[in-house]
């Protein structure tokens, strides 16, 4: 079995950077978030790069950091608010953005990594996420086509591995990260830590290490959502 295991974030993606990626990034908001290999592809300097995910974190953290240095030509994402940048980058036409409904996004994820071209659904029918797609009508109800992601690359933020790749997730940080681990040709995972093979338990492993090509350990890290609020101390 090939070593899964690299060294570090530049490591793990060396050979596989190149400008014009398709990459399919886990994250919501600031929960999952592949923090360690988004920095490593700043440092890259590959640009034209577009990013199917959730959304785009916020201004300077997760893949906002490389709306920042104009790597990034293009989103397919679901939400975009809290990312000033962002919105200054969109408003201007700076940046393209596919939007496309939380659910819908999830799926065309989940589509691409089954191998499935495309999907009918109902969610976005009659409105703007409708137009220009092929329509049908299945028990006197309408549908739209929306297509499967098939990325370049995959990245992912994980709980725990253990050395066959095989991959836990820790309650939401789930999120998007299953459907976008599975849809990329190549998928690295981050984890905060590695454990000997056979030591996770068959039925709790979220990602089966079949998916996974690369991984690093990204530990230790700071929870960005988290802050401290107290209160004077009243005299006793």
């Amino acid at each position: 079995m090939a070593q899964k295991l690299y060294p570090d974030a530049a490591a793990a993606l060396d050979g596989v950077l190149r400008d014009g990626l398709l990459i399919a990034c886990g994250g919501f908001g600031l929960c999952g978030v592949p923090e360690r290999l988004l920095d490593a592809v700043r440092a890259s300097g590959v640009k034209d790069l577009t990013f199917a995910s959730n959304n785009a974190g916020i201004d300077n953290e997760g893949i906002g950091k490389l709306l920042r240095t104009r790597q990034v030509k293009k989103m397919i994402a679901s939400y975009v608010g809290e990312n000033k940048e962002f919105e200054r980058q969109y408003l201007a036409g700076e940046l393209e953005v596919e939007f496309s409904p939380q659910g819908t996004l999830a799926e065309r994820m989940r589509a691409g990594g089954a191998g499935i071209p495309g999907f009918y659904t109902r969610t976005g029918v009659g409105t703007l996420v409708a137009e220009g797609k092929d329509h049908k009508t299945f028990n006197g109800q309408d549908y739209i086509l929306e297509l499967g992601i098939f990325a370049d690359l995959s990245l992912v933020k994980a709980w725990k591995a253990d050395e066959s790749g095989n991959v836990v997730f820790r309650k939401t940080a789930r999120n998007f990260n299953v459907p976008a681990a599975t849809c990329g040709k190549v998928c690295i995972v981050e984890v905060e830590e590695i454990v000997p093979t056979g030591s996770l338990d068959p039925d709790a492993i979220h990602l089966p290490g079949v998916y996974v090509q690369r991984m690093i350990v990204g530990a230790p890290y700071d929870k960005k959502i988290e802050f401290r609020t107290t209160r004077p101390r009243e005299n006793a």
